[in-house]
C-alpha cells in the first residue's frame, strides 16, 4: 500500500501516513493477510481509542488520535471572478480547496499562478493559518496620499517630484537607509518570533524602502466624482504605494512554512507549499504575531514614505487611504448556513468589506482605484488586487523592448523613472475588464492615473 492508497481509506496525511506505513510492514512480516490491510486499517481508524495499547496497532492508532482530517472528498466550495483565467491558477485554487482545513474560497479576477495558492485566491480555513497562503511578501499593501500641491506641478515641477521620490525611499534587493527612519513600529516587541528579534536591526535599517519585484512609489492625479471623507469633488496631485515587509517578512515566511512543511511530509506535492499551522500551537501561535508585526512595519513603511515625501515637497495631506493584501485574517463569515469565525487568507486580494475603502491599482501607465467595498459573502468580502499579470517576467523581457514602451508611455503622459522590463503595462491584463468583472465586489469612489512613476531599477528583482 502506498501514500494514495492511504489517503483513499481515509488516512490523514504526515505522521499517520508514516505510522500507517509501519503498521504494514510490521503486519505483512509478522505473517498477516495482505488482503485484510484495507479492512484492518478501516477498524483502526473507525475507533483508534480501542486500539491504542496494541502491541502491533498502537503508534498508529495513538496517532489518529491527534492527527489533522484527511483531504477533503470534494474541493470546498468557491467562487471565480472574471473570463479566461490562467487554467493552472484555477487548478491551484481547486487544489487549494481540498485541502482538510478548508472550508471556503473565492478566486478573484486578476488570478495569475502563485505559490500554491494563486495569486488573486482567498482561502477560508478552519483555526489554521497557511504561510504561503499569506505569502512571501507579508503585508503587502498600498497606501495612497492626497495632498495639497496644485496639479501642474505634475508638469512643470517635475524634477522637484522625482528628487522627492529618490530621496525619501530606497528600491532594490537589500535596500536600506544608512540614516535610519524613526518610527514607534521598532518600539514594538520584537521577540514575537526569534525571527523577527534576529532580523530587527535589518528591519530598521530598511524602514522606508520599497524593494523590488512590482513595488512603486508615483505621482499621479486622483480624480472623485463624490465626496470621499472630508475631500470635495475634484482632481488632486496625490502620491501612491506599493511595498510590503521586505527582507524580514520573507524571512518569517521562510521559517514558519519550512516548519508547516516538516509537519506534513507526506502531502500530495500540488498541495505542500499549502501546508500550515494550526492556531493551537506554539509554531502557529508564534507565526501569527509575526505575521501581525510584519503588518505593523508594512503600514510603517509606507507612513513613512509618506511622511517624508510630503514634508519634503513642503505639502500637506488631505487623505490618505491604505489596505493590505497578502495577508490572514481571523473574520466570521457565514459558511454552509452557519456563521462562524474562520482564517480569510488574502494572497494578493484586497478586503473588501460593506464599506471598507482599498486602493486596486492598474499599471504603471494605466489607472487605478479608489474603491469602496460591497461586502458580498460569495468573495469573503475581497476583491482584486491590481490587474494581474498576463505573462512571466521571463516573457515580458523576452518580447518587449524600451523604445517601443517609452513611446508608448510617452502618449500617455507617463514619464518612468526606472523600472525593468517585466513590468511594462503590455505585461498586465486590462484593468477595466478586471473592474468590469467584479461590480458585485465593489464600488469606484475615485480614478487614480499615473503621472511620473519610479520602481526598482531592472536586475533588481528577487523577493517579491
Amino acid at each position: 500500500m502506498n501514500t494514495k492508497d492511504f489517503i483513499r481509506l481515509g488516512v490523514p496525511l504526515g505522521e499517520a501516513t508514516r505510522r500507517a506505513t509501519d503498521f504494514v510492514t510490521k503486519f505483512i512480516l509478522r505473517g498477516g493477510d495482505k488482503t485484510r490491510l484495507a479492512e484492518e486499517i478501516a477498524a483502526i481508524l473507525a475507533n483508534p481509542a480501542s486500539f491504542t495499547k496494541d502491541p502491533l496497532r498502537g503508534d498508529f492508532a495513538r496517532v489518529l488520535l491527534t492527527a489533522p482530517p484527511p483531504p477533503r472528498a470534494e474541493p470546498a466550495k468557491y467562487r471565480q471572478w472574471g473570463e479566461g483565467l490562467e487554467s493552472e491558477a484555477v487548478l491551484q485554487m481547486e487544489k487549494a480547496c481540498l485541502l482538510p482545513v478548508a472550508v471556503a474560497g473565492a478566486l478573484m479576477p486578476d488570478a495569475h499562478v502563485g505559490y500554491g495558492l494563486p495569486i488573486g485566491g482567498v482561502l477560508a480555513t478552519d483555526n489554521v493559518v497557511i504561510p504561503y497562503a499569506v505569502g512571501v511578501d507579508i503585508a503587502c499593501r498600498m497606501k495612497m496620499s492626497v495632498l495639497d500641491l496644485p496639479v501642474r506641478h505634475l508638469e512643470h515641477k517635475t524634477d522637484r517630484l522625482t528628487r522627492a521620490i529618490e530621496a525619501e525611499t530606497r528600491f532594490g534587493v537589500g535596500a536600506f537607509f544608512e540614516e535610519r527612519r524613526a518610527h514607534a513600529v521598532m518600539d514594538a516587541d520584537w521577540s514575537v518570533s526569534p525571527i523577527t528579534q534576529a532580523n530587527k536591526d535589518r528591519a530598521w535599517s530598511q524602514l522606508g524602502t520599497s524593494g523590488s519585484g512590482n513595488h512603486f512609489v508615483e505621482f499621479g492625479l486622483l480624480t472623485t466624482p463624490g465626496k470621499v471623507g472630508n475631500l470635495e469633488p475634484g482632481t488632486y496631485l496625490a502620491v501612491l504605494s506599493h511595498s510590503g515587509s521586505r527582507g524580514t517578512g520573507a524571512a518569517v515566511c521562510d521559517h514558519y512554512s519550512q516548519l508547516a512543511f516538516r509537519q506534513f511530509p507526506d502531502l500530495p506535492s500540488e498541495l505542500k507549499r499549502l501546508a500550515w499551522l494550526s492556531l493551537d500551537s506554539p509554531e502557529g501561535n508564534e507565526y501569527w504575531a509575526a505575521m501581525e508585526l510584519m503588518g505593523q512595519y508594512a503600514a510603517a513603511n509606507h507612513e513613512c514614505i509618506h511622511r517624508e515625501v510630503a514634508a519634503h515637497l513642503g505639502a500637506e495631506v488631505l487623505l490618505q487611504v491604505e489596505n493590505h493584501h497578502n495577508f490572514a485574517w481571523k473574520e466570521r463569515h457565514v459558511i454552509g448556513g452557519v456563521e462562524r469565525e474562520v482564517i480569510v487568507h488574502r494572497k494578493g486580494a484586497t478586503p473588501a468589506g460593506q464599506g471598507v475603502l482599498g486602493l486596486i491599482p492598474g499599471s504603471m501607465a494605466t489607472p487605478g482605484f479608489l474603491v469602496s467595498g460591497l461586502g458580498n459573502p460569495e468573495s469573503l468580502h475581497s476583491a482584486s488586487h491590481g490587474a494581474g499579470r498576463t505573462m512571466s517576467r521571463k516573457s515580458a523581457n523576452e518580447k518587449f523592448k524600451w523604445k517601443d514602451v517609452q513611446r508608448f508611455l510617452r502618449e500617455r503622459g507617463v514619464t518612468l523613472i526606472s523600472a525593468g522590463l517585466d513590468e511594462v503595462p503590455m505585461a498586465y491584463k486590462d484593468i477595466h475588464a478586471v473592474m468590469d468583472a467584479q461590480r458585485d465586489l465593489v464600488t469606484v469612489l475615485g480614478q487614480f492615473d499615473p503621472k511620473l512613476v519610479k520602481m526598482a531599477p531592472a536586475g533588481e528583482r528577487a523577493e517579491d
